[in-house]
């Protein structure tokens, strides 16, 4: 094992975390705001566009993530009409057809997590907001979504690990981000077991601190606290004042 290579492929390697943050950052958040809406259909919308959302969700988490991705780069550009359209000079490019391949993917499976935690919401909370004069949206807004955020944060979590590991496949359309910087290393020096041993563990440690960071964020939102936090939580009693009393003569 050529431990100089493996500190080279450190230095090299870590040039791609920037590219793998941002299109994981960014797939992430495009695939969360598109999933919110959708979600909201899936659960409680009339059947008809309930299922149009499933059809969306059963594609893209049934089909391989690959196979999106080189339908997408590869496919669109063999029609004629797309290249003759405006859209061509966004699909063209590599990193837009990667960013839109893993924010839809990334909305199906967003999709159907928030939608088993919207499920799980007590109609009993719905029903006493009800009762309190809020319309539809305020309740979705301030009971309904934040509720099943808390319950589906546990496998939401799972789904940004998901796409740390998925943002690799970039490298197959000439993206350089960490798996892409690797392939060219191999390349060059011939080496790929000291070099992807590097990549893996750098793509574990964006995982490790993922899952910290989704753990620090379900004891943050735990209503389930220890009653040590409890009590620091709890304001603390104003000081009495001193009573001030007057001698009688």
């Amino acid at each position: 094992m050529n431990l100089r290579l493996m500190l080279d492929s450190v230095v090299v390697l870590s040039s791609g975390v920037g590219l793998t943050l941002t299109l994981t950052a960014l797939s992430l958040m495009a695939g969360f705001l598109l999933s919110v809406p959708l979600a909201f259909i899936r659960a409680f919308a009339r059947p008809s566009l309930s299922l149009a959302v499933l059809g969306y969700t059963y594609v893209f988490r049934g089909t391989p993530m690959l196979v999106q991705l080189f339908l997408l780069y590869y496919g669109l550009s063999q029609i004629e009409a797309v290249r003759a359209s405006v859209f061509w000079v966004v699909l063209r490019d590599p990193f837009w057809c990667a960013l839109f391949t893993f924010s839809l993917n990334s909305a199906a499976h967003t999709t159907e997590i928030l939608c088993r935690g919207l499920q799980s919401v007590p109609k009993g909370l719905i029903e006493a907001a009800a009762a309190l004069g809020l319309k539809r949206l305020q309740t979705a807004r301030l009971v309904t979504f934040p509720i099943a955020f808390r319950i589906s944060l546990p496998a939401y979590g799972n789904e940004v690990v998901g796409m740390i590991k998925g943002s690799s496949l970039a490298s197959t359309v000439t993206l350089l981000e960490i798996t892409g910087m690797a392939r060219q290393m191999v390349s060059a020096t011939f080496a790929p077991f000291e070099i992807f041993i590097i990549a893996g563990a750098i793509y574990l440690s964006l995982t490790s601190v993922a899952v910290k960071l989704t753990q620090f964020l379900e004891r943050r939102l735990s209503t389930d606290r220890p009653p040590g936090a409890r009590r620091r939580l709890r304001p603390k009693p104003a000081l009495c004042e001193p009573e001030i009393t007057t001698p009688t003569p």
